[in-house]
């Protein structure tokens, strides 16, 4: 069968690879497979997680071919593309998504870049959405999780710096739970992309200085949560720096070099400061009632769909041009 993998940094293609008629798992006729940064990255040669030849896919949308215990043949399902090895500190608290030897699709392991692959079904997710909703779940579920982690409720209000994938997905779930939502970035098209997403306030920081904006939005008190999906020292520490006294502060972003702070912000407003990784069922489920209320720009969220035989040219684009895409899907 079909299946896209990179054999090195920036070299890409579609292969032949064996059929996954059998093993163990529910069988899958994969549909679509959405493409992100850490497949750019991979595809660079910048993903210290990835060892070549690498299928890559981790965004799911697939149908059912064989009765998967209570799935029916043909029942439109997404999926959980990591693992848990159930002994770990986080898997012994129920934190799965911190596996310490977590294997995500993909990354660490093959991906679902391929017509079929078989997955366990309590990975599986059915849901009552296109097939572009449900290739975009996992990746909205990694900013659900975050506005889990933060405690985001309907009395908060919320920053998110970054309107990116990640940051896209927080800010609709800050903004599913009711909070007050602030979407920060330098882009207007992003910008306006996340208030279709749920944000009541948009703030440009190429244009507008972040404090005063800040300030005025919450009445001089600063957000009770901030979410930084960018991965800058700058942003990391602009999170601390403006966050409420006795707020929250959720990571998701990987800082590229080391951040220093000024730590007395820690201990005099009392932070709770969290790393966020990954998601759990209960944000694949969360992600699931919002797509099917309707109330996430789809549309506006995917730059291009494209057949496999077009990923490795797109793949080549995107790296050489960054901003172009956010979000690729392929049709398998």
């Amino acid at each position: 069968m079909k299946a896209f993998q990179v054999e090195a940094a920036e070299s890409a293609g579609v292969v032949d690879v064996p059929e996954a008629a059998s093993g163990e798992g529910v069988l899958l006729r994969v549909k679509m497979v959405g493409m992100c940064g850490t497949d750019l990255n991979t595809y660079r040669g910048r993903n210290a997680m990835v060892q070549f030849p690498r299928i890559l896919g981790h965004e799911v949308a697939a149908i059912v071919v064989e009765n998967g215990v209570d799935l029916a043949a043909g029942t439109a399902v997404t999926m959980s593309p990591y693992t848990s090895c159930c002994i770990c500190p986080a898997c012994l608290r129920g934190r799965m998504n911190a596996c310490q030897r977590n294997e995500t699709m993909g990354v660490q392991r093959d991906g679902a870049m391929t017509e079929y692959i078989r997955v366990p079904r309590e990975k599986l997710y059915p849901a009552k959405l296109s097939i572009k909703e449900l290739c975009l779940v996992e990746p909205l579920t990694v900013g659900f999780h975050a506005a889990a982690r933060g405690r985001v409720t309907g009395e908060d209000i919320a920053g998110v710096f970054g309107c990116g994938g990640v940051g896209l997905g927080a800010i609709a779930a800050s903004a599913f739970r009711g909070a007050e939502t602030i979407a920060i970035d330098m882009d207007d098209v992003k910008l306006a992309t996340a208030r279709r997403a749920g944000a009541k306030h948009t703030i440009n920081t190429s244009k507008e200085d972040l404090h005063t904006r800040l300030q005025e939005i919450t009445n001089g008190r600063g957000p009770d949560v901030m979410i930084e999906a960018i991965g800058l020292p700058a942003t990391f520490r602009a999170a601390v720096d403006e966050v409420a006294f006795t707020g929250r502060v959720v990571y998701i972003g990987y800082a590229k070099e080391t951040v220093a702070y000024e730590t007395r912000l820690f201990v005099q407003k009392e932070l709770d400061i969290m790393g966020s990784r990954n998601a759990l069922p209960g944000d694949f489920r969360e992600v699931i009632a919002m797509l099917e209320a309707g109330s996430f720009p789809v549309e506006d969220a995917v730059n291009a769909i494209i057949p496999i035989d077009e990923a490795a040219r797109y793949l080549a684009e995107w790296s050489a041009s960054p901003g172009r895409f956010t979000k690729i899907m392929v049709e398998m």
